[in-house]
């Protein structure tokens, strides 16, 4: 079994790439098979070498490695050489209407109430009237003269599918000015480097009837792909997910503090039944079955992901994060902050509450609460017991209990309702930086 993920490398990974660049990896692995990248730049007006690259470090990020890996642009002469082989067997022929020539012909089979589909007109054309329109300057483009009837397979994902071709117009495989596209491209890399499972977007679902058509017609054995399509994703709210978001890049979503373990384990499971859970990728690649995932369109929803990150924030040790946290940052400092992120990017503000020099507001009507709080204060040096001293004294000096105690003091010192121990925050404050914040929220 061999398997591909061939990006093109016209702008970075979005999670909907990501998701078909999991199902790839892990059904590979879950069969023992090869996992190819192919970056499919045959674009040389889109394709960049520092979108391949960040695609690359996209995919290591994720943990995703590859087995083999090459580029389109590297091979044009296999392009040239499965050409010529349709053009001998009459499937590719040349075209030379212009683009207001094929926008009139649609315009009128519309207004006859007729499919929109190519009229083949070029394959009428004769040897004498392709020499005079070449000899007036007009350099052809190529089409695949697409089979009759219906092209059907068993989709590991959405069961019977079937193409029905006499509906489709002929693709254009090569542009007049040479550019090879992607559906003939991209068959004669899945032939030439012996892909035998597709796993991609339902979106693709007739470029995967013409790509079988093309590569029946370049010898392959019926049957020599098995395709599974994966439902579209849609946004929490059941509109379409718009790549054009660059908040779901991998890049925002990696800078912003997402694990990689959190969005492949998400990405994983998404649109089946199975719970997600932030795994190994061996471990999801052992549980891994995309027959489980449902032919409905599946909810990328935010919520569920940060929730998911959470998880593995409050597990990640110090090592794993050291060299991601503000300079200074502690291991204590970890240990006491890491409960109450959503994402990494988070705990950049709770060092700046522990180690820098936030101003919380003053707390109107606490003035003589947090004046007694200064007094009581114990003074250093402080060990795990200095919480429950002070909390004590200033109790008998207040009168003050429960939330009425404790609120005050949180968001007199971290400008915060909520966060992390105070027990453990106020180790790491100091009693200078502790003071002077009780001071100012008392003015």
């Amino acid at each position: 079994m061999k398997l591909r993920f061939a990006p093109s490398p016209t702008g970075l990974l979005h999670v909907g790439n990501a998701r078909q660049a999991v199902a790839n990896a892990l059904h590979a692995r879950r069969h023992g098979g090869t996992f190819q990248l192919r970056i499919d730049d045959t674009d040389p007006e889109r394709s960049r070498d520092t979108y391949a690259d960040a695609i690359r470090n996209d995919l290591r990020w994720l943990g995703l490695d590859w087995d083999e890996s090459f580029s389109q642009s590297a091979h044009t002469a296999d392009y040239a050489a499965a050409a010529d082989r349709l053009r001998a067997s009459g499937r590719l022929y040349p075209c030379f209407e212009s683009e207001e020539e094929l926008h009139a012909k649609r315009e009128l089979r519309l207004r006859q109430k007729r499919p929109p589909i190519y009229d083949r007109a070029m394959l009428r054309l004769t040897a004498e009237q392709r020499a005079q329109a070449e000899a007036n300057g007009k350099i052809p483009y190529w089409r695949f003269k697409l089979s009759d009837g219906a092209v059907v397979w068993h989709d590991l994902v959405m069961g019977r599918t079937q193409v029905k071709l006499s509906a489709i117009s002929d693709p254009v495989l090569i542009r007049a000015d040479g550019t090879i596209l992607y559906a003939f491209a991209s068959v004669v890399d899945d032939l030439r480097t012996s892909i035998t499972d597709i796993l991609r977007g339902e979106d693709h679902i007739t470029n995967t009837g013409v790509q079988i058509d093309i590569a029946l017609a370049l010898g392959a054995a019926p049957g020599h792909f098995r395709f599974g399509h994966l439902p579209l994703l849609l946004d929490a709210a059941g509109g379409k997910l718009s790549k054009r978001f660059d908040g779901l890049t991998l890049r925002a979503l990696r800078q912003d503090g997402i694990e990689a373990s959190a969005l492949v384990g998400y990405l994983a499971r998404l649109g089946t039944s199975d719970d997600p859970q932030p795994l190994a990728i061996a471990e999801l690649a052992a549980q891994y079955d995309v027959g489980h995932t449902s032919r409905s369109p599946s909810r990328f929803d935010m919520h569920q992901l940060l929730s998911l990150n959470r998880r593995v924030m409050h597990a990640l040790p110090f090592a794993a994060v050291a060299d991601r946290l503000p300079d200074g940052a502690t291991e204590a400092f970890w240990l006491a902050v890491r409960g109450n992120l959503d994402l990494l990017g988070e705990a950049r503000h709770w060092w700046d509450v522990v180690a820098g020099s936030i101003v919380p507001p003053p707390l109107e009507g606490e003035s003589e609460f947090l004046t007694q709080a200064l007094s009581a204060l114990p003074t250093e040096p402080w060990d795990e017991h200095v919480w429950s001293i002070w909390t004590k004294r200033l109790a008998e000096l207040s009168g003050r209990r429960g939330r009425k105690l404790f609120l005050p003091l949180r968001v007199a010192l971290t400008a915060e309702e909520k966060g992390p121990e105070l027990h453990e925050l106020l180790l790491l404050m100091g009693r200078e930086r502790v003071a002077g914040r009780l001071r100012h929220a008392a003015a």
